[in-house]
């Protein structure tokens, strides 16, 4: 096992993959020479060349529609979009596209597509900090992953890579410095399974990325209070994993849903109908969802720590749970 960062984690699966399959591409704006924005891509262009990985015009729906294309004549395309909000700059060609051209065309090709979304991070401001998973969870034909350790960036991409259908990879920006221990060799990590990142019976919560992060840190917390939280992280959000949070309902008899994204039709409030369709019974306590109120993204530091679940929300969520 090696102990690197969840960015080196992602540029460790590109070049894997990359090396694996000639057919695999890379592009986006300033993916090339420079590394990407976020360094993510640092050194690729050196190792496999121009036709390999290369730079793209500032125009994201011409980056998803030739990726569209370029998966349809056989190629394998990794498209990275700067931030995460910009796949609405690309909508007709990530939701209709991507998603709906192999059940328009009657299965008559493959569309083997990721498209790299970087995303969270609030504080970038409102067209640049969005976490619009839930948009993605909602788009028939497409598929959603939402790592949130280095071990699974690496594993999920590379397996997202592989499939012959479009993915969208969100990574979380405030995620990139992240270490974690990364499995050594050839190894990829299964869509549509979540893990239990830590076992409890007092509440379930639910979160991913960097909501994930801050709920085991208000576990701590909590434990030191003598309530054990199980914590859930379901690394994919299509296909969504609805057995392992509703054993863990079972369980605790109580879930909270902890997502930086907005409340309203949020992926919490999926859950939450997943759960009162199928759970109800176990439930003891209300179903809770921490999120984003259906406002803006602020820049301003002080605003984004009113409005994003922290720690001490998650803590005082619990606790109120709890009673």
């Amino acid at each position: 096992m090696a102990l690197i960062t969840y960015s080196k984690a992602i540029n460790q699966a590109l070049e894997e993959e990359l090396r694996r399959d000639q057919d695999v591409i890379l592009y986006g704006q300033d993916v090339a020479e420079w590394g990407g924005i976020f360094k993510v891509t640092d050194g690729l262009f050196e190792k496999f060349g121009p036709d390999r990985v290369f730079n793209s015009p500032i125009s994201e729906n011409v980056m998803v529609g030739a990726g569209v294309g370029a998966a349809m004549m056989g190629l394998r395309p990794v498209v990275e979009l700067q931030f995460a909000d910009f796949i609405f700059t690309a909508g007709d060609e990530v939701f209709f596209k991507a998603g709906m051209w192999r059940f328009m065309h009657g299965g008559a090709f493959k569309i083997p597509l990721v498209v790299r979304c970087p995303s969270g991070g609030s504080g970038f401001g409102p067209e640049h900090s969005a976490c619009p998973e839930a948009f993605v969870m909602h788009a028939p034909g497409l598929l959603c992953a939402v790592p949130s350790t280095p071990e699974d960036a690496k594993g999920l991409l590379k397996t997202a890579i592989r499939m012959d259908n479009p993915v969208m990879y969100f990574e979380h920006k405030l995620l990139y410095a992240m270490r974690g221990e990364v499995p050594d060799g050839d190894y990829t990590t299964p869509f549509g399974k979540a893990v239990v990142r830590r076992q409890g019976d007092a509440v379930t919560i639910v979160a991913w990325q960097e909501m994930l992060r801050r709920s085991l840190a208000a576990a701590d917390r909590l434990s030191k209070d003598g309530i054990e939280v199980e914590i859930v992280d379901p690394r994919t959000l299509n296909p969504f994993d609805r057995e392992t949070i509703i054993e863990s309902v079972k369980k605790t008899g109580a879930c909270l849903v902890v997502e930086e994204a907005y409340r309203t039709l949020g992926v919490g409030a999926e859950i939450g109908a997943m759960l009162a369709e199928h759970a109800l019974p176990y439930l003891d306590k209300p179903f809770k969802r921490l999120a984003i109120p259906d406002v803006p993204l602020p820049t301003s530091p002080q605003l984004v720590d009113a409005v994003v679940p922290s720690v001490d929300a998650i803590y005082k969520a619990v606790k109120d749970l709890v009673g």
